[in-house]
């Protein structure tokens, strides 16, 4: 059976070349080493050089683009917690719950709290009855017909790409991962205390030695910056044209992974920050395997080339999408709202 793990909804039988797959889910240790590394010594050796440059009164309008640098950087660190998350990183759990809290400290994101909602993601995409964990907001135009003024002014604020990618990544990074989530137990609620404590030792670390406030700025813009990154790339890989969802007695997790999950092609380099996630729908079929396993899974199975590539002009597009019409099963804009209210 094709399944995720901890999926409890039956699922159809898998396909013959499923098992095949399932070889890429073995980590490599030293590309997992190399990885660490190679995303960690370059966001360190930046930030080495911007406290250089705030030493030497360097302009701000010249720090900005170093922090812009430093924060591509911190998405690849990101990847690496996402793959502790899903225990891919490495074969022994607690090594990948070890690295999944030191790359958590880095990204302002506590490990298991985390963990929590983007399992209850991988289990629920796709399926219009188990919205709301770990997604993007959405609703279908009848809902959101439904709601009352106020809740309507809220729902467009969220759907804002200003409000969204703007002041999203503060909210989301900076606020809402401060708190435990509800059902994420007694390792969710550490995750939070351990991750709100180091934010708060740092934060007092640069009071006592009288730091420039500066510094701390910086961190917030890196931050920020790659929040914005991560948020793009997050709401892309299930917010786009021709994206598949269902109810819950019809969802099929195999047409979810294909057609509910983009194969978002960008170029190499950003490939390599953004650690493949672009090839997202390989990732739902079987989230063990390690980011740096994807693209070699994509290409030595024929099966998975029958994807259609989301470009980025493309992708553009699906900003404009907030609503899930299931009349015709498509994503659409606020304006499609005029024709569905003449019709009732």
């Amino acid at each position: 059976m094709f399944r995720q793990p901890g999926m409890a909804k039956p699922l159809i039988s898998e396909p013959q070349w499923y098992q095949e797959i399932l070889k890429y889910e073995k980590p490599d240790l030293s590309k997992s080493i190399f990885q660490i590394f190679s995303s960690l010594a370059p966001y360190i050796a930046i930030w080495v050089f911007i406290v250089w440059m705030i030493n030497k009164a360097y302009a701000w309008w010249l720090l900005l683009p170093v922090g812009a640098i430093a924060s591509i950087f911190l998405v690849r660190i990101f990847i690496i917690f996402h793959d502790c998350t899903h225990n891919s990183f490495f074969v022994s759990r607690k090594t990948n719950r070890f690295w999944g809290y030191v790359m958590g400290l880095f990204t302002f994101t506590p490990f298991e709290r985390w963990q929590h909602s983007h399992n209850i993601h991988h289990n629920s995409y796709a399926d219009l009855d188990h919205r709301g964990v770990g997604d993007v907001w959405t609703l279908t135009m009848e809902e959101y017909l439904r709601l009352p003024l106020h809740r309507k002014i809220a729902y467009r604020l969220y759907r804002n790409p200003f409000i969204m990618f703007g002041l999203g990544p503060a909210y989301v990074f900076l606020f809402d991962h401060r708190f435990s989530l509800k059902g994420s137990g007694s390792k969710g609620r550490f995750s939070v205390c351990v991750n709100d404590l180091a934010l708060l030792l740092f934060i007092g670390v640069l009071g006592i030695l009288k730091v420039s406030p500066v510094y701390f700025l910086m961190y917030m813009y890196i931050m920020l910056v790659a929040g914005v990154f991560g948020i793009w790339l997050f709401y892309v890989q299930h917010q786009f044209e021709g994206v598949y969802w269902s109810r819950h007695n019809e969802w099929d997790p195999m047409k979810a992974a294909f057609e509910g999950s983009s194969y978002y092609k960008l170029p190499k380099i950003l490939q390599w920050f953004s650690g493949n996630i672009g090839l997202h729908p390989v990732h739902h079929l079987s989230s063990h395997i390690p980011n740096y396993n994807l693209q070699k899974c994509y290409d030595e199975t024929p099966a998975l080339h029958v994807l259609k590539e989301l470009s980025i002009r493309r992708s553009i597009k699906s900003l404009r999408l907030s609503l899930w019409d299931e009349r015709e099963k498509k994503l659409v804009g606020f304006h499609s709202l005029k024709a569905r209210r003449a019709e009732t």
